[in-house]
């Protein structure tokens, strides 16, 4: 590793709900967690149940510090938080932030009801990290660590959603999800986030012969996620938040025809390790 890496690691690329089976196989049953190592720093986007192996990972490496990004705090976007080894490491330092509940319940509060009974058996005081917690608002430019710029936007989800575009050594990484667009509509907002990413990470939830099916559950498609990246010329995009119930060989088959339209798509797979 050099000071100007810029990896990617999908540890979770489900949606809504974990999953298990030998259907599964491929693509893996974790919900949300996306790790990007910026030279020395680990930045982390969501804490699905795809945390749990981050943080094991983390703590093998020997890696004391990390930064956690909510996107929100559904069910499938934070079961994996009271699950996150370093957490519990008097050596670690953990620092939080979330911003999609701006004025209304800060990042410490969520924590705190989530780690709570009835929910949980213990309370957040049972971490023995250093454990600090940062507020912020959608369309707030974060600098969490020397030379990473993260800009921030606010999705359409119920609830609200937080996209985050990380910049680091003249490399861009985007990460939108839950989000959903309108038919025949390109979201300006997307758009800007994603404008000329060597990667974005994108909700692909549903196909578009889905979309009015599921109107107003807050996700989007692999097809519109080709038109973004078409307007916006990024280099890659890669599909996550999968449908719970999408078999390895129905997003096998999602992958090749994307890969017909668009070079650069790819279905995110859990444990998949992508250098930008």
């Amino acid at each position: 590793m050099n000071d100007e890496t810029f990896r990617i690691r999908l540890w979770g690329t489900r949606g809504s709900l974990p999953v298990s089976g030998p259907q599964f196989l491929d693509f893996g049953g974790n919900t949300i967690c996306v790790e990007m190592q910026c030279g020395p720093h680990r930045l982390l986007f969501d804490a699905g149940s795809g945390l749990l192996p981050a943080g094991n990972a983390l703590v093998a490496e020997g890696v004391s510090e990390a930064d956690l990004f909510f996107s929100h705090f559904h069910y499938d976007h934070i079961i994996g938080l009271p699950y996150f080894v370093p957490l519990y490491k008097p050596v670690a330092t953990v620092t939080l932030w979330s911003g999609h509940m701006a004025g209304k319940m800060t990042t410490k509060e969520m924590v705190g009801k989530l780690m709570r009974p009835p929910w949980f058996p213990v309370e957040p005081e049972i971490c023995s990290a250093r454990v600090a917690t940062r507020d912020f608002h959608a369309g707030d430019v974060l600098t969490p660590k020397p030379g990473i710029t993260i800009k921030t936007a606010n999705l359409v989800h119920p609830g609200g959603a937080i996209g985050y575009r990380v910049e680091w050594a003249g490399k861009v990484a985007v990460m939108v999800t839950d989000t959903e667009h309108t038919p025949g509509v390109i979201d300006p907002v997307v758009l800007k986030l994603i404008d000329n990413a060597d990667l974005f990470l994108y909700d692909c939830t549903y196909l578009d012969s889905e979309m009015e099916k599921y109107r107003g559950f807050g996700h989007s498609s692999w097809q519109q996620a080709i038109r973004l990246a078409e307007l916006a010329r990024t280099k890659r995009v890669g599909f996550i938040h999968h449908l719970p119930a999408r078999t390895d060989a129905e997003l096998h088959d999602i992958e090749r025809q994307a890969i017909s339209r668009f070079p650069g798509a790819f279905a995110g797979r859990d444990g998949q390790v992508i250098d930008v």
